[in-house]
């Protein structure tokens, strides 16, 4: 088993323009918030943000950040999810670098030593993530969670996985890997085979970038919202500086409650 290093948090965390000094201030004295590095299956070092707050057979969320950003996109997020009966993982994905002054190690490191770091690279980070997650936290049921890129490729990843998997969430999904040789249905193929309830969501606008994709589940417990509002694009819609994120958060908490919460 790949050795753990534990860094606590208050050695992460800096002054962040998106999240308040009291949210970062009480994140850092949790102390049941760890940082964890592991192996990706190309032997990169993965660091993640573990938010272990119930027993191990208490349902687990494997949080995935979008474009550019890092685990810092989930220090609000996590802690509610946490309150909501949930142990989460945040990781850093190679591609990507920082939010909420947050900075993304695993990208560092994959810059460091030459390796690729566009959005379909960094799905050798998401298996070996879920599998160590699989392995280590995790003794019930097992979601994932994606962010604009990463909400695109955790449904390739129930699809590939879904003996592994329980549940998905997908925040602004799309057909992101055009770009990369892959075909303008690449994600909804994978959808054909999702298994798994699904919750898909995005801003309003981004339905569209979706839509085929969602129809493309043949699951019965598919569901997705819409805000009224203009809404915002990937897992930062439910950051309590925007004011619609209560109705995300309300649409978004029913579906983890009926599903995955005794």
């Amino acid at each position: 088993m790949d050795k753990i290093l534990i860094i606590l948090l208050p050695f992460i965390f800096i002054t962040s323009s998106f999240v308040s000094a009291s949210e970062q201030e009480k994140n850092i004295k949790d102390k049941s918030v760890q940082t964890i590095t592991f192996l990706s299956e190309d032997s990169l070092i993965i660091s993640a943000d573990v938010y272990i707050k119930h027993k191990l057979t208490s349902p687990l969320i494997v949080l995935f950040h979008q474009a550019g950003w890092s685990r810092g996109e989930y220090i609000e997020i996590a802690p509610k999810l946490n309150d909501l009966g949930f142990n989460c993982i945040a990781v850093d994905q190679r591609s990507g670098e920082k939010v909420n002054g947050v900075i993304n190690k695993t990208h560092i490191r994959a810059a460091t030593t030459n390796k690729p770091t566009a959005y379909l690279d960094a799905y050798v980070d998401m298996v070996s993530t879920l599998n160590y997650a699989k392995e280590n936290y995790s003794k019930g049921k097992l979601l994932v969670w994606g962010s604009s890129y990463s909400a695109a490729l955790v449904i390739k990843l129930a699809s590939e996985q879904n003996d592994k998997i329980d549940g998905v969430l997908a925040f602004s999904p799309g057909e992101y890997f055009a770009r990369f040789g892959k075909s303008e249905t690449f994600i909804s193929d994978h959808a054909k085979n999702i298994i798994t309830p699904i919750f898909i969501t995005s801003a309003k606008t981004e339905k569209q970038n979706w839509d085929n994709i969602y129809k493309s589940v043949p699951s019965a417990n598919k569901h997705y919202f819409l805000p009224s509002s203009n809404g915002n694009h990937g897992s930062r819609a439910l950051w309590s500086k925007f004011e619609d994120s209560k109705d995300y958060w309300n649409s978004v908490t029913p579906f983890l409650k009926k599903y995955f919460l005794d």
